[in-house]
C-alpha cells in the first residue's frame, strides 16, 4: 500500500477524475460483521455464550474490532470527500454522520428506557429492569438527566460506545487538516492525546451524582480508530507477510493470555497453583496498561497482533474471503461469507438494533431459563434478527423506489 502525499488528500476534483473507483476491501466488512455477532452475545444479559467471546481470552475484544474497522470504513466513506471536495466539504460530510450517530444514540436510549419501564409496569417480574441498567436516577429525577443526556454529560451504563464514536468522528477534520503538514503531524498529535488520556486528565463525566467517567474515553480510543483510518488511506504501508511477525504475534497472544484473561489464569491456577501464584503477582503490574477506559497499551498491542494474524489469514486483498469452488462446503462458506459481510456493511444499523434487542432477548431468557436449548434458540433468534436488519437497511439504502434507467 503506497503512502499518500499530503497534497493528494486535498487535490481538486478535476485532477482525480480519471482515478479508478476504489473497491471495498472484503476483509473490512467480514471482520466488522464478526464483531457485530460477538457484540450481540456480549450484551445479552447473563448469556452463557459470552463466556467464550474473545474478551475472555485476552486484553482486547470485539470493541477493538468495531473501532478499528470503523476507522477503516471512515477512510473510505469520508476520506474521499476530503480528497475530492476539499476540507470544508469533507468536514460537512463528517458533521452529517455525527448528526446521524447522535440521534441514533438518543433514540436507542429512549427505546431501551421505555422497554425497561414497560416491563416493570407489568408487575410480572420479580427483578426491576430499570435498576438493572442503573436508570432509576433518570426516572426519579428526569429533568436534569434529560439535559445531561442531550449534552452527553449523562452517559448511562450500556450506552457508552456511540458517544465515544461521536467524539472520535469530530477529531477527523482536525487530523485531516494536520495531514496538510504531514503524516508525522497526525501521528504525533494522536499519540500525544492518547498519552495524556492515560493519565486520566482527559476523563469525561458520565453522570452528575458520582465521579464515574465515560467507560470509553474517546481521547484514548482515537488512537485505534485513526490507526485503521491511516492504514486504509495509505498513510501507513501494509505490513509484510513475515514468519517472524507471525510468530511474534502468536507468542504475544499466548504468553499474555494469563495476564489478560481471568479465565485462562484460573485454568492455569487450578492445574498448577504454584505457577498461578507467580502469575497473580503480574496482574497488578499490568493494571494500568490493560485498562479499557483509556485504551491501555497492552490492549493496543494485543489487538494489532490479532489484526495482523487476521490479515494474513484472509490473504492478499482478502482473496480467501471470496468463495470459490464447488460442492456443499463451498456453498455453505459462500452463504456465511455473504451474510457476515452484509452485517458488516450495515454496522451502525445493526449495532443500534442489537443493543436494543439484546435486552429483550435477556428478558426472554429470564422467562425460559438458561438451559442449553433455550440459550441456543435465543442466540439464534438474535442472529436472525440482526441479519434481517442488515438486509433491510441495505434495501432501504438502495432506494428501490427510484426509477433506474
Amino acid at each position: 500500500m503506497a503512502t499518500a502525499s499530503p497534497a493528494s488528500d486535498f487535490a481538486p476534483v478535476a485532477a482525480q477524475a480519471a482515478a479508478p473507483a476504489r473497491v471495498r476491501d472484503p476483509r473490512l466488512d467480514f471482520y466488522r460483521g464478526i464483531a457485530m455477532f460477538i457484540i450481540l452475545i456480549a450484551h445479552i444479559p447473563n448469556d452463557p455464550w459470552a463466556r467464550w467471546i474473545p474478551a475472555r481470552f485476552g486484553y482486547s475484544d470485539a470493541t477493538e474490532i468495531f473501532v478499528f474497522c470503523s476507522g477503516m470504513a471512515s477512510a473510505i466513506a469520508f476520506g474521499g470527500a476530503f480528497a475530492h471536495k476539499g476540507w470544508w466539504m469533507g468536514t460537512a460530510r463528517v458533521a452529517f454522520r455525527i448528526w446521524q450517530v447522535y440521534w441514533a444514540h438518543i433514540c436507542l436510549f429512549f427505546f431501551v428506557a421505555m422497554s425497561m419501564a414497560a416491563l416493570d409496569q407489568t408487575g410480572f417480574f420479580e427483578k426491576t429492569y430499570i435498576s438493572s441498567l442503573n436508570l432509576q436516577h433518570f426516572f426519579n429525577d428526569p429533568a436534569p438527566q434529560m439535559v445531561g443526556l442531550f449534552t452527553l454529560t449523562y452517559v448511562p451504563n450500556y450506552f457508552d460506545i456511540l458517544p465515544m464514536y461521536l467524539v472520535v468522528l469530530a477529531l477527523m477534520p482536525v487530523y485531516m487538516g494536520l495531514y496538510r503538514i504531514g503524516f508525522w503531524a497526525v501521528a504525533a498529535t494522536s499519540i500525544a492525546i492518547w498519552l495524556v488520556a492515560q493519565t486520566g486528565a482527559l476523563a469525561l463525566p458520565a453522570e452528575p451524582w458520582s465521579d464515574r467517567q465515560w467507560f470509553f474515553n474517546p481521547f484514548g480510543w482515537q488512537l485505534l480508530f485513526f490507526t485503521g483510518f491511516a492504514f486504509m488511506r495509505g498513510w501507513i504501508p501494509a505490513p509484510p507477510v513475515s514468519k517472524t511477525l507471525i510468530w511474534a504475534a502468536v507468542l504475544f497472544l499466548i504468553l499474555s493470555a494469563p495476564f489478560g484473561s481471568w479465565k485462562v489464569f484460573t485454568w492455569i491456577n487450578n492445574a498448577a497453583p504454584e505457577l498461578g501464584a507467580v502469575l497473580r503477582k503480574g496482574w497488578p503490574l499490568t493494571s494500568e496498561l490493560r485498562g479499557k477506559t483509556e485504551f491501555g497499551l497492552l490492549r493496543y498491542v494485543h489487538f494489532l497482533s490479532l489484526a495482523y494474524l487476521g490479515w494474513v489469514v484472509a490473504g492478499e486483498h482478502g482473496h480467501r474471503l471470496i468463495a470459490t469452488g464447488q460442492g456443499a462446503a463451498a456453498k455453505v462458506w459462500e452463504f456465511l461469507l455473504t451474510v457476515i459481510t452484509k452485517v458488516g456493511q450495515q454496522s451502525l444499523a445493526v449495532f443500534v438494533f442489537s443493543m436494543a434487542a439484546a435486552r429483550l432477548i435477556g428478558v426472554g431468557l429470564d422467562l425460559s431459563g438458561r438451559d442449553v436449548a433455550s440459550v441456543f434458540i435465543a442466540n439464534m433468534i438474535g442472529f436472525a434478527m440482526i441479519i434481517g436488519v442488515a438486509y433491510l437497511a441495505g434495501w432501504f439504502k438502495s432506494q428501490p423506489w427510484k426509477s433506474k434507467k
